[in-house]
Parts: structure tokens; C-alpha cells; sequence
């Protein structure tokens, strides 16, 4: 079984997930239902996982009323942890240089 483990990132946190010594950052994406961004940011970041090195979790803000009320209307959310790397599309580059700063 996978262990979780979280590190710090400029004091916030961001996570990881291993299994004996080999360890992949583990990328949230907070979504919502019939969201046609949400849907063109998870299949481009799929196209990206194995270059990459990352899980990938994807959340549904609207089974949170937290989560709901804190991410509405700017969905999709890419996040690392406390983490956010970017909002509505997906920044590639900004991606690149979070995965290379946090590994």
C-alpha cells in the first residue's frame, strides 16, 4: 500500500505519494460535473502524468460544501497540497516549474 506523505513548499504544503523509494507528487484537480474546462484540463494533464511524474486525484467541489464554497466558479483548480498552481486552463509551464522546484 501507498504511503502519504507531505512536505514542505515555501511553508505551505504540498504532497507526495510513495510506495517503498520511489515517491510521485500527488496533484489534486478540483472539478465540478458538465464543466467542459475541468474535463480539457484532466485530459491534458493525463497527456502529461508519465512524462511528468505525478499522480493524479480528481475532486468534485460539489460533494464539499467547503470545497463548494470556496472554489465555485473558478473551477478547475490544479492544485499540489496547500498548493495552487493554476486556475480554468492548464499552465503547462507553470506545472513544469512547480513539479521541478517541489522534487
Amino acid at each position: 500500500m501507498a504511503a502519504r506523505r507531505f512536505s514542505p513548499s515555501r511553508s505551505l504544503q504540498t504532497s507526495e505519494v510513495c510506495a517503498g523509494d520511489d515517491c510521485l507528487t500527488q496533484l489534486t484537480v478540483y472539478t465540478r460535473r458538465g464543466c467542459h474546462l475541468c474535463s480539457d484540463m484532466l485530459q491534458a494533464l493525463e497527456g502529461l502524468r508519465d512524462e511528468l511524474g505525478f499522480q493524479l486525484v480528481d475532486i468534485d467541489i460539489d460533494a464539499d460544501a467547503a470545497l463548494r464554497s470556496k472554489y465555485d466558479t473558478r473551477v478547475p483548480v490544479l492544485a499540489d497540497g496547500d498548493v495552487e498552481i493554476c486556475y480554468y486552463f492548464l499552465e503547462e509551464s507553470r506545472l513544469r516549474a512547480h513539479l521541478q522546484t517541489a522534487g
